[in-house]
């Protein structure tokens, strides 16, 4: 019996984490590409923080981050992790479960 994955609903936040290491061309690729995937496919309910590890290395550890740029989708759950520069648009959307939802917004906040 096959299990569908049921659709997310406009009302439901996606929270996400890019971490990157200062300003290199993969990192500010990440960035770019991370943006423009959430101004199509996500819509206004989410939120991303970029989490420069080159200020503050420690949460390399800390929040087990083995690569980077890498993405973590913490909510909804279960988390989810893309590595990479996110420029596989299907890959990224398929990687973490998002659907298109239907008003464009965005808040991104550097940490």
């Amino acid at each position: 019996m096959k299990s569908k994955s049921k659709p997310r609903s406009s009302k439901e936040f996606i929270e996400l984490r890019l971490y990157v290491a200062g300003q290199t061309p993969k990192s500010l690729a990440a960035i770019s590409n991370l943006k423009r995937i959430c101004d199509e496919h996500v819509g206004s309910q989410y939120r991303v923080e970029v989490v420069d590890l080159l200020k503050n290395p420690k949460l390399a550890r800390d929040h087990q981050i083995l690569a980077i740029p890498t993405l973590v989708r913490s909510l909804p759950v279960p988390i989810h992790k893309i590595i990479g520069d996110l420029s596989d648009t299907e890959r990224v959307l398929v990687g973490l479960d998002v659907r298109r939802l239907k008003t464009k917004s965005a808040r991104l906040s550097y940490s």
